[in-house]
């Protein structure tokens, strides 16, 4: 006999996520991982147990995947999913992932399931984040019928799956986290048609006519102050980041001076190494940001950084060009800088106008 208000039912088997073969393959990603985030990882809800009377309230039941959440999805996701190894490594986060009944009218039961993860790109050992997903469900079953319950789980699972699928078709080629390279593109400026400022252009080596500056140096027979810019811009064309780096060795005219007394092959000699000490920086600038050295996810920053150490390097170098050659005036050591520079430009594979060797 049943005892009035107490109503009696069995435990319930834990849900078997059966696996099948989804609609969709993916050409851009694969699963590599899954990683239950829940606050309780050991249960995937509660559900109402088939009872014996049905007017009286049961209570729900804690119920899992059968062998345990995390590796239930694993299994269903490598069964259910084509897996390319060769794509993007994603991971999979599940943020929530639950069924919750509740008694209905007339012997019924209501369920409401709900899911929210998210997908994370794994490169150069960062974990990026793509995308969140959420999304729910609610059905109505009879109080002794539980087949409905698990249909409604694998579904939101699928649905998550196919709405990643379809952002990665649409973002692969466009979208910068989804990069799976990146190439460096390198020009230098040596068009000389700005009326106030000299470009480098190893053929067309200083000449008087380059200082344009009106008052006389002070002190020094003349002086020049070269600088070093680049401008780069950055695209995505199927998956690879193509950055574009356009790079100036320039010189201020207005800045450029030379006294009427020292225009001689001495004095422009001394100049154009000055000149040339920022074009050999601007050589190993690029050296520097060449693909295999930089990254994807931090390029632009990375780039910023030699460019800056580009700038120190030019700074400390023309302090002890002026300091050890006295400014021009010792020619013995005038001439070991000229070897110098002549060597470290054709190492760095500038080719040197005719006529400007180290015997200057």
């Amino acid at each position: 006999m049943i005892a009035a208000g107490k109503p009696r039912s069995a435990p319930i088997a834990p849900i078997q996520l059966r696996a099948e073969k989804l609609s969709f393959t993916p050409n851009e990603f694969f699963i590599a991982d899954v990683v239950d985030e829940r606050t309780s990882s050991k249960m995937v809800g509660h559900l109402i147990p088939p009872f014996v009377v049905p007017d009286l309230p049961v209570a729900a039941q804690a119920v899992d995947f059968q062998g345990g959440s995390l590796p239930a999805i694993k299994t269903y996701i490598k069964q259910s999913l084509a897996q390319d190894a060769s794509l993007r490594p994603i991971t999979l986060k599940i943020k929530e992932y639950q069924v919750t009944e509740t008694p209905g009218a007339k012997g019924k039961v209501n369920g409401q399931v709900t899911i929210t993860v998210a997908f994370e790109l794994r490169r150069e050992g960062k974990q990026i984040h793509l995308l969140d997903y959420k999304s729910g469900a609610r059905y109505s079953r009879s109080g002794n019928q539980l087949t409905v319950v698990e249909p409604t789980l694998r579904k939101l699972l699928n649905g998550s799956l196919e709405y990643f699928h379809l952002w990665m078709e649409r973002e692969a080629a466009g979208n910068e986290k989804l990069a799976k390279g990146l190439q460096v593109h390198i020009t230098d400026h040596t068009e000389n048609t700005e009326p106030d400022t000299l470009f480098y252009d190893p053929n067309r080596p200083l000449n008087f006519s380059d200082f344009k500056g009106r008052r006389p140096p002070d002190n020094f027979a003349a002086t020049i102050f070269p600088g070093l810019s680049y401008e780069s811009t950055a695209t995505m064309d199927k998956g690879i980041i193509h950055i574009k780096i356009h790079i100036k060795v320039y010189a201020l005219r207005e800045l450029t001076k030379v006294r009427d007394d020292a225009r001689d092959a001495r004095t422009l000699n001394h100049e154009q190494r000055h000149f040339d000490i920022v074009k050999v920086a601007s050589e190993r600038f690029k050296q520097r940001i060449q693909p295999h050295k930089l990254t994807i996810d931090d390029y632009d920053s990375m780039i910023q950084y030699e460019y800056l150490k580009a700038l120190w390097e030019i700074g400390a170098e023309q302090k002890k060009y002026d300091a050890d050659t006295n400014h021009g005036q010792s020619m013995a050591v005038q001439m070991k800088w000229n070897a110098y520079l002549d060597e470290e430009l054709k190492k760095l594979g500038v080719a040197r106008a005719a006529g400007l060797t180290s015997s200057n």
